[in-house]
């Protein structure tokens, strides 16, 4: 049995014979309108789309809880409204009697109308050589027979699956640049391209735009490397390095390490991190150490000016000379007292110098709880123009035993003698090395002057230790009739 033409067909059907769209509308007793519609009409399948009605529970609430998705952009990531708190602010502002499923389907169309590319779901990516990814994780250290707890920062290349680490005592933009740079040094150039996250001091997500720090885009400058940044909850986006923090973490510093300072730690990291790279590649079958020179090869060179990693800023000095940063007092000396200063931030010192660019200290920084740190030898200028302020002075307390008892004996103008010579030894030695070798003058009976503690200091230095005794014969000789301890010259 044959089955019936639909209209459609046979204005087709007539079409195709060559018959005119007014032809097949006299004939088939329709309107050319509607001859003119069925020719142009695709009957091409159509995905079976299921549109879902619009809820007529919502209809009053719509625009508002839009207002409330809409300014989550503003707000913390982990403040955000999910949609149970959408449903419960309904529910507890406005009466809200519908179902918490309604909600959940209202939030999830809105959201995937403002972004209907996927989010979910694992990619593997592909890395070309020069490449690299940078991330941070914790780790504990013994320095100097402290417990510290450090941050690890970790680069990996991921074409090789090259390893490097160290630690630094922050994540600060200071601490993170400084320890790139180390990074690049040790493996001898700097990637072309490096992956980071928003979490990391070299950018901050803000509304949805990451911008970086002003020091870090000086230092991505300055090497010549593009950077990236990707979302620091989707480990698959630098799945590499997310690896490597673990990894390293294991293998390097379990047991805790024990070092005498943050250097030899690093030292020691990156040692080991060279025997690592004797291992084989998990995918490619080959030495990570021969993978890695492909790397090298595509990486671009190092600068010939290394990079200072140092964020400026603009300080008072309180009556005492000193400048705080982070809780903590850094003492330029009494001289400064009342004055703006330029405080230079670096990953181990802080460097304290007036609005002209004249220096005043550089002091090792801090990063444990509110306290002042000075160099002793900034407090010679002040204690120098009122010698009799010695007994009261912070000085006092800093040398040792000799060198405090021949200054209590002194007169003011021998005190201050003395505290000038201590100056000018201090900036050449180190206030160290100058307070031991007045302390030697001091016990060969000799009034410690500029020339005596020079030649004191240069003596000490040349047997390679600070507090060895010293012969002062030869100084007898070039000072004879020179002034001995409480006499004047």
């Amino acid at each position: 049995m044959t089955m019936p033409k639909s209209t459609r067909e046979c204005i087709r059907e007539m079409s195709i014979r060559g018959s005119s769209q007014r032809e097949i509308a006299r004939t088939l007793g329709v309107s050319r309108n509607t001859v003119a519609k069925y020719l142009a009409e695709d009957l091409s399948p159509k995905a079976p789309v299921t549109r879902t009605p619009a809820s007529p529970t919502m209809a009053p609430y719509a625009d508002e809880v839009r207002g409330w998705l809409e300014a989550d952009g503003r707000a913390p990531r982990k403040q955000r409204h999910t949609a149970k708190r959408v449903y419960d602010r309904l529910v507890d502002e406005r009466g809200f009697d519908g179902s918490l499923s309604t909600v959940e389907r209202f939030v999830r169309e809105w959201r995937e109308a403002r972004d209907p590319s996927p989010t979910d779901g694992f990619l593997e990516l592909g890395w070309p050589a020069g490449a690299a990814q940078g991330d941070y994780g914790n780790a504990t250290a013994v320095l100097g027979g402290s417990e510290v707890a450090l941050h690890e920062l970790v680069v990996s290349f991921p074409h090789s699956n090259g390893r490097f680490c160290v630690c630094s005592m922050s994540q600060r933009s200071e601490c993170l640049c400084e320890s790139m740079m180390r990074v690049f040094e040790h493996v001898g150039g700097v990637p072309h391209t490096l992956v980071l996250d928003n979490a990391t001091e070299a950018g901050r997500r803000l509304a949805g735009v990451v911008r970086e720090s002003g020091l870090f885009t000086a230092f991505r400058q300055h090497l010549g490397f593009e950077v990236r940044f990707c979302n620091p909850y989707a480990g698959h986006e630098k799945g590499s390095v997310e690896n490597a923090v673990g990894f390293l973490r294991r293998n390097l510093m379990v047991p805790v390490p024990e070092a005498e300072d943050l250097d030899a730690l690093n030292g020691r990291l990156l040692a080991g991190c060279d025997r690592l790279l004797g291992g084989t590649h998990y995918r490619e079958g080959a030495a990570v150490g021969e993978l890695l020179a492909e790397d090298g090869a595509a990486m671009l060179p190092l600068p010939s000016t290394r990079f200072d990693a140092v964020r400026w800023e603009r300080r008072r000095a309180d009556r005492e000379g000193r400048v705080e940063v982070d809780g903590t007092l850094y003492c330029a000396g009494p001289y400064w007292h009342g004055r703006w200063m330029l405080v230079g931030l670096r990953d181990r010192t802080v460097e304290i110098r007036d609005e002209r660019g004249r220096h005043a200290a550089t002091l090792p920084r801090s990063w444990g709880a509110r306290e002042t740190v000075f160099d002793p030898a900034t407090l010679i200028p002040a204690v120098t123009a009122r010698p009799r302020s010695w007994e009261q002075s912070q000085l006092r307390a800093c040398v040792g035993q000799p060198l405090r008892e021949g200054l209590d004996r002194c007169g003011a103008d021998e005190r201050r003698l003395v505290l000038r010579a201590l100056r000018s030894a201090s900036g050449r030695y180190g206030f160290e090395a100058a307070s031991h070798a007045a302390s030697e003058v001091l016990s060969a009976g000799r009034l410690p002057d500029e020339a005596a503690l020079d030649l004191a200091c240069r003596s000490m230095r040349a047997l390679g230790r600070t507090g060895a005794a010293v012969d002062l014969g030869v100084y007898d000789a070039l000072a004879e009739g020179g002034g001995r301890l409480g006499q004047r010259r």
